[in-house]
């Protein structure tokens, strides 16, 4: 009788690429991207460095794997803080954002491998990286998207002058993502993304300085009021209640 369970060895395999994985997180937030060995990762592991090779083939192939995991764990994150939310967008938009913010806080070197500073001599190959590095942009998109098709954002008075090359890639993405949203829409959409991960990326790499802000949480929400207000949310800005930040490292 056939069954799809994997076989000792195979389970075995897949239990030490793990513990790679695991140590491969560990040296990640203790050295940095730049300075990940897989020989390090090996003496930790209690292997030798032959025999690690047999597992991950280089040191580029351990970064592929450690930025689709931390993709993945950045959007089962997402997908998580939504799994119970209300319908109104303005709620989900802001749930979304703070789940993001909140595993960047908890996971700041994993976060900085995926939106940090690139690591030198390392390209993350699109076959492996696109399809889970757009998970959360595209949860966003279907927020605004179905947002838009109900009819519930604000019109802008004016639309922007959009040239032919902008318009197609804008027309690409709408493709991709099967979405409606027009191209006016499209480039708030844009600056609303941007501006989410940059608000993000000063919180988690200290870029507004120690002392400037008290409540990095309440700045936050600031931000996203404004974020919400460019959308066109039908709200003030704090409609529905918006899970705390445990991991949040405002006050220092």
């Amino acid at each position: 009788m056939s069954t799809d369970r994997p076989g000792p060895r195979a389970q075995a395999r897949a239990q030490t690429i793990a513990e790679i994985k695991r140590i491969g997180r560990e040296h990640l937030a203790s050295q940095g991207a730049a300075a990940l060995s897989l020989r390090a990762v090996a003496r930790d592991l209690g292997m030798v460095s032959s025999a690690v090779y047999r597992y991950v083939r280089s040191r580029d192939e351990l970064l592929t794997l450690l930025v689709v995991d931390g993709y993945n764990a950045l959007g089962d994150a997402v997908d998580a803080a939504l799994a119970q939310a209300p319908a109104d967008p303005a709620t989900r938009f802001r749930l979304a954002a703070h789940a993001v913010r909140r595993w960047a806080l908890a996971e700041p070197a994993w976060y900085g491998l995926l939106y940090g500073s690139p690591v030198p001599g390392y390209a993350a190959p699109s076959a492996d990286t696109v399809a889970p590095g757009i998970r959360v942009i595209g949860v966003l998109l279907r927020i605004i998207d179905d947002a838009h098709r109900a009819g519930m954002l604000t019109v802008p008075t004016s639309t922007p002058a959009i040239s032919a090359r902008t318009a197609a890639d804008f027309a690409n993405i709408r493709e991709q993502f099967a979405l409606a949203v027009p191209d006016g829409l499209m480039v708030s959409v844009l600056t609303v993304w941007t501006t989410l991960f940059g608000a993000v990326n000063f919180d988690v790499f200290d870029m507004y300085g120690a002392d400037t802000f008290a409540d990095r949480t309440e700045v936050f929400d600031l931000q996203l009021d404004q974020l919400c207000h460019l959308l066109g949310f039908p709200s003030d800005g704090r409609s529905g209640e918006v899970i705390p930040d445990t991991a949040d490292r405002s006050v220092r």
